[in-house]
């Protein structure tokens, strides 16, 4: 069991694929938005269904900062974490990083017609 847990809009081919990409290059739990415990639940922000959150014990990442961590905790991510953390003191980059976030989640059907997968909340499991 990881210290993290990735939550994600788990009716989203393309946002399943990161997920995919992620769980096999990382110890993170991965979870979808239909598959949120209360207690998880608790610890999103209200509007969670807006973008993807990475949950700590201590914190809650949200948008793209919770992409951004996410990728640090795969083999080829670890390595980058002083230097997120070096970018992370600087305000313009985090407005970069996250319009970066927004203008991918907002094409997403575009990006999904280069990489998906079919999401969990999709997927016919009577087969």
């Amino acid at each position: 069991m990881s210290d993290a847990t990735l939550v994600y809009d788990d009716d989203c081919g393309f946002c399943t694929w990161w997920a995919d990409f992620l769980d096999e290059r990382s110890d993170l739990d991965i979870v979808g938005f239909s598959e949120l415990d209360d207690e998880l639940l608790a610890r999103l922000p209200e509007d969670y269904e807006s973008c993807s959150h990475l949950v700590t014990d201590d914190e809650v990442y949200s948008c793209g900062e919770s992409i951004e961590t996410a990728l640090t905790y795969t083999d080829m991510g670890k390595p980058a974490r002083p230097l997120v953390s070096f970018f992370r003191q600087f305000e313009d980059y985090e407005r970069f990083r996250e319009r970066a976030y927004r203008r991918v989640a907002d094409n997403r059907s575009k990006w999904g017609k280069i990489m998906s997968k079919t999401p969990p909340a999709r997927r016919d499991d009577s087969n």
